[in-house]
């Protein structure tokens, strides 16, 4: 690539792509022919802030760019903590993800022989540490070579790490490493791109490599080589991306949320797709578990975290119900701590949007440990839940840009129901036409949870106007209802600020109704009252309970409940469906709800303060 302006436009496109993973500082840096150092620019504050100070003071024109999106976790967020950090003698930039965790030991080793530092992240560290290793090599060879350097700096340091470096002294370079964080290859025409999603370039090429665990690699135009950290020559493994950069804009929507809401009924149906032969059977080719194993399962484990721990939560409901093997749901970051009763007997199913969710790659990383087959439920290709376990069932929700999940959860729903059918079909614990007809049921829901935005966004967006200014909020669900009710409470509370706590309904006057006075508003998941549930009339019994003390309360119900007009104050009506299907269709209201309450409140629905999308530290 020739000098130009180029890679650092490209470079704060795709910082501005990936900004949903990080967003309390930005920076970058560059590096062409002729410098004496590297040039670069960071600031505290969102990308704009980044864009603005470098539109009034421009970087020269250059061959490589580096580019980071900062999300803390060593060292507040400021101008000075913000990446790149630049090694001593101004030669060599850096950007990191993760935590080293023997930076104070090498920073120690390092101020002892005179280096300085001026911010308190780990990073820095690296970026000193590998400028010395970078001259160590020049006065031993006669030459730079930053991959070298790169490689035994990974030796070097302990924790997790994504670590990208440039150097003036060769400029038409970018190296790279990784140790259990993200990281892939863009490949182009006569160019390249090293980024932690492909989100970053998926507008200059669908062709990608992933880069193995305590790999290296480096990009030199459109040239990759890929080693391990002794520099020994590793296989990368190439994919495509099955999405366009389109999928990564708001297309007129006000916010990613709002249209990633709305694209919860193709989220749905593109899971599905491909999943069934010409005679309606379910086939999941990628699963590479053989039948007779899945045949021997007695057991089922569920580690997820936040929201894709309440996918596996009504997984739990369906599996059971079909399938007849017991089904537990772990929290990722609890899992390994306590001592697991874990079989080569045992399925464990790690679901994760992002498949860099720190904590579940640790818990499946513990369960192969004890001969446990691992089947991730992931929305991204190339990422390093599925490539560590034996089996990935993809949903194919398509990009998802906003911070508080919702397409991707009504997608790992299904797949979980996908999941469940199949190892149904396997085990013959149901009849053919038993899971056919399941089966329908499932492929008639993108057009009801279609329904459900079409009819239920008016009174849901007033309501939450109506109740902008209360300070908590109550949700109550039975049976399936219950991790519905789980992560309504969790979404208004992650984008709208507001005290929220879920509870199973069941549980009210054990404890939750001492909370209930009046105006408190609480929100109610009310099964069927068809086929004579009786778990209908206990949760309006509740209902009965909460409003006699005062409560405002809002039912999310089955369309034309006699019951539920009589006691509710608001209605979020669904239409018909089966029990074990209607989370897919209560979850939207709730979606909304969220959404609409946090746009009242004028708060940013796509990047609440203090949260990433992808929690890849422990």
């Amino acid at each position: 690539m020739t000098v130009s302006t180029k890679p650092l436009d490209v470079c704060l496109q795709g910082l501005g792509r990936l900004e949903y993973r990080g967003y309390d500082s930005a920076g970058v840096a560059c590096a062409a022919p002729g410098m004496d150092h590297v040039v670069w620019c960071k600031k505290a504050g969102r990308l704009s802030v980044l864009e603005n100070e470098l539109a009034k003071h421009p970087l020269p024109p250059a061959q490589t760019c580096i580019g980071h999106t900062r999300w803390a976790t060593n060292g507040e967020p400021s101008d000075i903590n913000a990446h790149p950090h630049i090694s001593q003698d101004g030669k060599i930039a850096l950007i990191h993800n993760g935590i080293i965790e023997n930076a104070n030991q090498l920073k120690f080793n390092l101020q002892s022989e005179g280096y300085n530092f001026v911010s308190q992240t780990d990073s820095e560290v690296a970026a000193k540490l590998l400028g010395k290793i970078a001259n160590r090599i020049i006065e031993d060879t006669g030459k730079p070579d930053l991959f070298a350097a790169v490689r035994r700096l990974g030796k070097m340091l302990s924790g997790t790490f994504a670590i990208l470096a440039i150097d003036v002294r060769q400029p038409d370079v970018v190296c790279a490493i990784r140790r259990d964080e993200p990281l892939v290859v863009g490949l182009g025409e006569d160019e390249s791109f090293l980024a932690s999603d492909v989100t970053a370039f998926v507008a200059y090429t669908k062709n990608a490599l992933e880069i193995g665990q305590d790999n290296a690699v480096m990009i030199r135009g459109g040239r990759v080589e890929a080693t391990d950290f002794d520099g020994n020559p590793v296989e990368a493994r190439r994919f495509t991306v099955d999405w366009d950069a389109s999928a990564v804009e708001k297309g007129g929507w006000d916010s990613f949320m709002d249209k990633e809401i709305h694209e919860d009924p193709a989220s749905v149906r593109e899971t599905l797709m491909g999943r069934f032969d010409l005679d309606g059977n379910i086939v999941l080719d990628e699963l590479h578990i053989d039948e007779s194993t899945l045949k021997n399962i007695d057991k089922i484990t569920v580690v997820a975290c936040g929201t894709a721990s309440y996918a596996g939560f009504i997984a739990k409901y369906a599996i059971e119900h079909w399938v007849h093997i017991p089904v537990e749901v772990a929290l990722a970051h609890e899992f390994r701590y306590r001592d697991p009763v874990l079989t080569p007997r045992t399925l464990v199913v790690a679901i994760s949007q992002s498949g860099e969710t720190m904590d579940t790659l640790m818990a499946i990383r513990h369960a192969r440990e004890q001969d446990s087959k691992v089947l991730a439920i992931c929305n991204t290709q190339g990422s390093s839940i599925p490539r560590e376990s034996d089996a990935v069932l993809y949903t194919h929700a398509g990009p998802e840009i906003a911070v508080a999940s919702t397409k991707a959860f009504v997608a790992q729903i299904t797949a979980c129901y996908l999941l469940g059918l199949y190892l149904a079909q396997v085990k013959g614990a149901m009849y053919r036409d038993e899971i056919h007809g399941v089966v329908q049921g499932l492929r008639a829901m993108p057009g009801k949870i279609q329904w459900v935005l079409e009819h239920d966004a008016d009174v849901v967006k007033s309501t939450a106007i109506a109740l902008v200014s209360r300070p908590a909020f109550l949700f109550l669900g039975r049976h399936v209802g219950y991790p519905v009710a789980l992560e309504g409470a969790l979404k208004l509370k992650e984008i709208a600020y507001a005290f929220t706590q879920g509870f199973a309904a069941g549980e009210l006057k054990h404890g939750p109704i001492a909370l209930v006075e009046e105006g408190v508003p609480v929100v109610v998941i009310v099964p069927s009252a068809r086929q004579g549930n009786v778990l209908h009339d206990k949760v309006v019994s509740n209902i009965e309970e909460v409003k006699a003390r005062g409560a405002y309360t809002i039912a999310v119900a089955e369309e034309g409940d006699p019951d539920v007009e009589r006691y509710a104050d608001v209605i979020f009506w669904r239409p018909q469906c089966p029990t074990l299907m209607s989370p897919l269709v209560d979850v939207v209201p709730l979606q909304l709800f969220a959404m609409d309450m946090a746009n009242a409140k004028k708060l940013d629905v796509d990047k609440p303060r203090n949260l990433a999308k992808s929690v890849t530290v422990e």
